[in-house]
């Protein structure tokens, strides 16, 4: 009896509560005692007793007359009956051991009911099957995604408080269409333009290496390298970066001396369309917004984000009317809208400001804007204007 008593202490040593659960020290001092009177009465009713003397001396009697043949009728005659009892005797060891930490469950559902899975009390936590990923954009947005609650990200949550916490990760935010030929243009063609279009989106926006700061090789392998002034321009503001010749038009990157992503998912949402294009090719619009959680290099563990949203027009034109490189793309036009990020640092690096230091630098002259308002149309302006959230 006490050995088996002491195993179900251990049993209480080892299955500690978590954070979240209120500890046995929490239950009422009454309640306490009398559940413990209550489980030592069930544990002395349910243990096995040592039998006595002359129950041994039946059993080897018995057993004698067994090995001799002479078993009295009816002791095996009851299969089932025998079966039914052995069950039995096994449930009632189970729920003796079971039957403790079923126990004290229901005192720690009384005294915090949200433990229960699905809330079904009506407390009005969250529950995780509430925060469905969204559909995939097929078509611009009427309106700004809807206000979000008032979270602070964390290193577990970076985007808590965001609309992107519904958005896809990375790479399966690029959905592309469904190819189909354009005029003259093959359905193939079609398809390698858009796969084209998205390994450019993901090699300036979403690869590791780029956004840690490092050369796009990935998504510079893409560019026609003849067509002037692009990619020249595009290597002399990696190398010597300036107001004039910004990285950041085209591309994501934090300085990894300073700024470190907070996990590695980065959300992305967005659409891609084709049409003709006046290469004789087939010509891409990309629009997408990537949103970056981000902390200090150095330990903080305070959580930004910088959302940087992107529209790309790119052909890839007919390398038997042009002189072109075979599946390169041709780099017709692209802009970007920046939410928190410095505006008058130009080293090629973003700088996102973190809660703490949000009255440093300059103030915004421009106008406020929602960085994540996917319905607005990109404008030229360069004002230096605020973000209504991030």
């Amino acid at each position: 009896m006490q050995a088996f008593t002491a195993r179900l202490d251990l049993c209480f040593v080892s299955d500690k509560p978590s954070d979240d659960q209120p500890s046995a020290s929490e239950i009422p001092d009454d309640v306490w005692e009398q559940f413990t009177r209550d489980t030592e009465r069930d544990i002395r009713a349910s243990a096995p007793k040592e039998p006595s003397a002359r129950a041994r001396m039946v059993t080897e009697r018995l057993r004698q007359q067994d090995a001799r043949g002479e078993t009295p009728p009816g002791w095996r005659t009851d299969s089932a009956r025998q079966e039914r009892n052995v069950r039995t005797a096994r449930r009632r060891k189970v729920w003796a051991v079971v039957g403790v930490p079923v126990a004290i469950a229901l005192a720690l559902v009384a005294l915090k009911p949200s433990l229960l899975p699905g809330d079904p009390f009506g407390t009005g936590e969250p529950q995780a099957a509430d925060i469905s990923p969204l559909p995939a954009e097929t078509s611009a947005p009427t309106a700004a995604p809807g206000a979000s609650d008032s979270e602070t990200p964390t290193l577990d949550e970076p985007f808590a408080g965001s609309p992107a916490l519904r958005w896809a990760d990375g790479e399966a935010g690029i959905v592309l269409p469904e190819a189909k030929a354009v005029g003259a243009v093959s359905e193939g063609r079609v398809e390698q333009a858009l796969k084209l279009t998205k390994k450019l989106l993901v090699g300036a926006n979403l690869d590791p290496g780029t956004v840690r700061g490092a050369r796009p090789e990935a998504a510079l392998s893409v560019l026609e390298p003849q067509q002037p002034g692009t990619v020249d321009d595009l290597e002399t503001a990696l190398r010597s970066p300036s107001e004039e010749h910004d990285p950041l038009t085209l591309f994501s990157r934090f300085d990894p001396d300073q700024v470190r992503l907070v996990g590695d998912v980065i959300k992305t949402r967005g659409r891609m369309t084709f049409g003709k294009g006046s290469h004789g090719g087939v010509a891409v619009h990309a629009d997408y917004t990537f949103v970056y959680p981000v902390m200090r290099a150095d330990g903080s563990t305070e959580v930004a984000r910088t959302i940087v949203r992107r529209a790309v027009d790119v052909e890839l034109p007919d390398p038997a009317r042009y002189r072109v490189t075979a599946g390169r793309l041709i780099l017709l036009k692209y802009d970007e809208e920046i939410g928190n990020s410095s505006c008058d640092v130009h080293d090629g690096y973003l700088h996102p400001a973190f809660p703490s230091s949000r009255d440093e630098g300059a103030p915004p002259t421009g106008p406020t804007t929602d960085p994540y308002d996917r319905s607005r149309s990109l404008d030229n302006d360069d004002a230096c204007g605020a973000v209504s959230r991030t």
